[in-house]
């Protein structure tokens, strides 16, 4: 077997990066990040991107400081399929943490579907701990191009962080 090392660096994710994030999710999805990122542009939240050396994103996620008093909560975590289980989403919430030690913050959130147990066994050995439940809904795009409304229930976890080097990712 051949090992591939591979140099990743995390910043700011940009307009300019969505085109090549569509293994993310829908062009509905795209679109929401866009928003997100004019609300970044705004300071309330942070964009990730985790890059190759080629500056491609390959795994991203957003801080949001107002959903939550007093925390930063991570969402829209996603990470390319081809690469998930390399320790990327390891460094990506690394990287958020950091974010939200920046902002003077000390809890980070998090919400993860319950049918999704290798997100949140990640979590759980980040530290995360599970604290209450909610359902959650978005409009995604069906096979034949109509919209419906997609439903879920979604574990809800937080990790006190540690102070530490608050350096931006």
């Amino acid at each position: 077997m051949t090992e591939v090392v591979l140099e990743l660096s995390v910043r700011d994710l940009l307009r300019a990066d969505l085109e090549s994030c569509g293994w993310s999710g829908s062009d509905l999805h795209l679109a929401d990040v866009a928003e997100q990122l004019v609300r970044a542009g705004r300071g309330e939240v942070d964009y990730l991107a985790v890059c190759t050396p080629t500056d491609v994103p390959v795994a991203k996620a957003g801080v949001d400081y107002r959903a939550a008093a007093g925390a930063g909560t991570i969402w829209q975590l996603a990470v390319h399929p081809a690469l998930q289980s390399c320790g990327i989403g390891t460094l990506l919430v690394g990287a958020a943490e950091q974010r939200i030690r920046g902002r003077g913050l000390r809890r980070a959130e998090l919400a993860v579907e319950e049918d999704n147990p290798r997100a949140r066994a990640l979590y759980e050995r980040l530290g995360y701990v599970a604290y209450d439940r909610r359902p959650d809904a978005w409009d995604e795009r069906a096979p034949d191009g109509s919209l419906r409304r997609y439903e879920t229930m979604c574990t809800l976890l937080r990790k006190e962080l540690p102070p530490g080097a608050d350096r931006s990712g």
